[in-house]
């Protein structure tokens, strides 16, 4: 009998037996459960892929044959089937293989996923550079139900459709996303699965038209009936009017169907839509019953299922139970989020307002500009995206709420580093890109309490949107007591010293910046520490203030060095004629790589020793004739960080 340690790439599985795939099948999902089990990542989704991977694998020539899957949730069968099984072990460790699709990281993971939707759009433009080089090879793209809550999918469906160039669209049907989905097109999938009879029809009147030695005109009349009595069979063949010859469906977990039909259809001419249905979490009996916690379960006891609870409150929780308190006495409030009720604490909103709230599906931009619709008729809604995927919806922000000066709120969990996930999970953009949108308030809570007064601060700001960024963490601080509104644009001096040295920070790093400014005073250097709260607008009487008193200043931000709060402080630095710099300490010019949150830190300097460090130096060159900084200088990026570069 094969076993996975006998399999160096997708050849070696292209000979074996249904009954060997079957029970290959087995101890992949054993493999993943083990991994999962001890370093985190996405199970469920993984779990009910294995069969439709194993398929594909036996049936296309992959590499050569280019496989495209979508967000990388349910890649690690693939990972496990392409040269990485002896290595899956070090999955999301540092140095280790990603959670996600990598083209770095294998030949094999033909498109780089970590975000929602990209499959189809990847795969037309793959068909197409074949059809123009004149190669002949099979391109597939493979796309999970939940994904097709995005708008980019039915963009490249429209184009493949159109196009009708020779592809293959898979869509691994499971009902779910991260939560049960929600949406027509979910309705419209499920009543398909619930309703073989026009499928089995079609199929059926095909085959006799093939059978039949009639001459094309027949063909022809035959084809138009059947389109003008499908509607009353099935109120829309939306696939196949869109351009996609439908398949389906199939049962995503009988090797033998799969494997027959994917053989069947390969070489079909044209696009073409198959569609599996698979159970999110199989051959795990916990994962089959509660898909939604076990889609990216903490560590857990493979066989029991026990896991160690946080007893920690987080900033996510912070947020979910001020939002609901908010809420009760103010019936403006409405929270919207893109298929992450769970992700970003809203279960309890969800459950005590259903009726104000919305999830609007993976379909960032959508949330953005139906919350600009809300607010324009007197509603608070509270946007609430993690931060990676608020980039989705950039030109929403900016061209439906932030022109228009509405006052939508933006929540954005999950900011700054993020950990395991890596860098298509971090949160580091956000503080660039949209402190540089005019009528914008950015803001970021150096712990629970001050957190809970930026989310009053912005239920009952009316100038315009504004936005609080807070990350995947502990929240200290969280003394329960009532919020209170901020003034816009203020910020707090925490220590003020004679010292040499200012040190401005904002969010939950401010508390690294508190550990290091200690660790100096222990040293005889004695540190000004200013909590920013705002990124925009800043408070230029604190900047006056803190630019008179101290020759070093020095700014630290768990986001993206470049265009971030640092360059900001600069900048006003210069507009207000002042003779003085900010030394910036944030995240380097790199996409940095998966690890856990505290390795990240201090890779990209942010760690208490790591800003001592810094602060250290920069003090000990105000000696005549010691070596300066460069105006401005950004933490260099250290040799520790493996990434690639933006």
């Amino acid at each position: 009998m094969i076993t996975l340690d006998e399999i160096g790439s997708p050849a070696d599985i292209r000979h074996l037996s249904v009954a060997e795939l079957t029970r290959l099948a087995e101890e992949i999902r054993q493999t993943i459960l083990k991994t999962v089990s001890i370093n985190g990542g996405h199970l469920a989704s993984s779990l009910g892929a294995v069969e439709l991977t194993l398929a594909l694998h036996t049936v296309f020539d992959t590499p050569r044959d280019r496989l495209v899957w979508d967000v990388g949730h349910q890649g690690y069968p693939h990972k496990i089937l392409t040269g990485r099984y002896r290595v899956f072990h070090t999955l999301r460790k540092p140095d280790g293989i990603s959670g996600f699709l990598r083209r770095c990281e294998s030949e094999y993971d033909v498109f780089g996923a970590g975000h929602a939707g990209t499959s189809i759009s990847a795969a037309v433009g793959l068909a197409k550079a074949r059809d123009l080089l004149g190669l002949n090879h099979k391109v597939v793209a493979v796309i999970g139900d939940g994904s097709l809550t995005c708008g980019l999918p039915f963009e490249g469906l429209n184009n493949g459709g159109h196009l009708q160039t020779d592809m293959l669209v898979v869509l691994n049907d499971n009902e779910m996303s991260i939560t049960e989905n929600v949406g027509a097109l979910s309705r419209y999938l499920n009543w398909i699965v619930q309703s073989p009879l026009y499928n089995k029809s079609k199929q059926e009147a095909r085959e006799l038209v093939l059978r039949t030695p009639v001459g094309k005109q027949v063909k022809r009349i035959v084809h138009r009936l059947e389109e003008s009595t499908k509607g009353l069979i099935l109120p829309s063949i939306f696939f196949e009017d869109l351009g996609f010859r439908y398949i389906g469906p199939v049962d995503g977990h009988n090797l033998e169907e799969l494997i027959g039909t994917l053989r069947r259809i390969r070489d079909f001419k044209g696009p073409v839509l198959l569609h599996a249905v698979t159970r999110k979490g199989k051959g795990y009996k916990l994962a089959e019953g509660d898909a939604v916690f076990w889609h990216s379960p903490p560590n857990f006891e493979v066989d029991t299922g026990a896991y160690r609870k946080s007893a920690a409150v987080t900033y996510t929780s912070v947020y979910g139970d001020t939002l609901c308190r908010l809420a009760e006495r103010d019936p403006r409030i409405v929270a919207i989020t893109a298929a992450m009720a769970t992700g970003t604490g809203l279960v309890e909103f969800s459950q005590k307002f259903p009726q104000r709230f919305l999830d609007v599906g993976i379909a960032e931009a959508h949330a953005v500009t139906s919350a600009a619709g809300l607010a324009i008729e007197g509603l608070r809604p509270f946007v609430t995206i993690y931060s990676t995927f608020l980039q989705r919806a950039f030109d929403s922000i900016v061209h439906d709420v932030a022109l228009q000066n509405l006052p939508v709120v933006f929540a954005m969990d999950r900011a700054g580093l993020v950990g395991n996930d890596g860098p298509t999970h971090h949160g580091l953009l956000d503080v660039a890109y949209l402190r540089i949108i005019p009528n914008m308030v950015v803001m970021a809570p150096r712990d629970g309490d001050e957190l809970r007064d930026m989310i009053l601060t912005a239920a009952h700001y009316t100038a315009g949107p504004i936005a609080f960024r807070y990350p995947r963490a502990a929240a200290p601080a969280t003394e329960g007591r009532e919020p209170r509104e901020l003034p816009i644009g203020v910020a707090e001096m925490v220590r003020e010293t004679d010292g040499p040295v200012a040190i401005l920070s904002y969010g939950h790093v401010f508390a690294n910046v508190m550990a290091a400014a200690d660790a100096l005073a222990a040293e005889g250097i004695d540190a000004t520490v200013v909590n920013a709260r705002f990124v925009k607008p800043l408070d230029r009487a604190m900047l006056r203030r803190v630019a008179a008193a101290h020759p070093v200043i020095v700014s630290v931000e768990d986001a993206a060095a470049a265009g971030g709060f640092g360059s900001a402080v600069n900048e006003a630095f210069l507009d207000m004629g002042l003779n003085a710099r900010c030394h910036i300490i944030g995240v380097p010019d790199v996409f940095v790589e998966h690890g856990d949150q505290a390795t990240q830190q201090d890779i990209c300097g942010l760690s208490p020793m790591r800003i001592a460090e810094r602060v250290r130096g920069l003090v000990a060159r105000l000696v005549p004739g010691a070596a300066g900084d460069s105006a401005g200088a950004v933490s260099a990026v250290p040799a520790a960080v493996t990434a690639t570069r933006r």
